[in-house]
């Protein structure tokens, strides 16, 4: 794991921990961090045996992994921001010690959902092929969370482009759907990777929603989208 702590002040200030994709590098978060760390501490993730963080012999699975990145996490509730596959660790902390999130951001994620049922192309064989030393388990695993989306407490914002074919639109509404209070904003044009790629729009939106009041209001599935082009 690779950690970069950047506390501004002795006053309060929320932290923010970054969990990457199937990539499982710290370096694809750090444009957008850079562009955050005035808010509060910058805590950005790196996956063991992703390249970055060297292989831990006791992380052999998802479940592992997961463990693994809660045993790092920084003291107190954070806000939570992952991208691509991310997203299932980040739904699983909203649930299973929500006390440590205090908001959560999803962004062109399965969040632990069947996203081929929804449209979403297939990326995995393309993936094995440009990152051939990835942990196998990484690639096959198909952990389905729907069931307990619904229990996922924190402030939500689902970040989607209008372009992404490994994780289409459907998906971000149907997430919508089952996560209540959850907010979608979509990126015109992006990519998968768009939070990578276009940082100053991305950590705009984040920064907005990091907001006290960027909840505010009735908690209802499913509002209306945000278009930032």
């Amino acid at each position: 794991m690779i950690v970069a702590l950047r506390p501004n002040s002795f006053v309060a200030m929320p932290r923010f921990v970054f969990l990457p994709g199937a990539a499982g590098r710290s370096s694809f978060w750090r444009p957008v961090a850079d562009r955050l760390d005035d808010l509060g501490p910058v805590h950005l993730f790196g996956y063991p045996g992703f390249g970055e963080v060297p292989a831990d012999p006791g992380v052999k699975s998802l479940d592992d992994l997961y463990r693994w990145i809660v045993e790092r996490l920084p003291p107190g509730s954070s806000h939570v921001i992952a991208q691509s596959m991310g997203g299932i660790f980040a739904a699983r902390l909203a649930v299973e010690p929500p006390e440590r999130v205090e908001r959560l951001v999803l962004v062109a994620t399965s969040g632990g959902a069947d996203v081929r049922r929804l449209g979403a192309a297939e990326w995995r064989d393309e993936y094995r092929a440009s990152l051939p030393d990835v942990p196998s388990w990484f690639v096959d695993d198909r952990t389905d969370l729907t069931e307990r989306l619904a229990a996922i407490r924190a402030p939500t914002l689902l970040l989607w482009s209008d372009s992404d074919p490994i994780s289409p639109q459907a998906v971000a509404r149907f997430l919508a759907a089952h996560i209540v209070g959850a907010r979608i904003v979509t990126v015109a044009g992006g990519s998968h990777a768009f939070a990578c790629e276009r940082p100053d729009e991305v950590a705009a939106i984040i920064r907005s929603s990091s907001a006290p009041r960027a909840f505010a209001g009735p908690r209802t599935p499913g509002r209306p989208s945000h278009r930032v082009s």
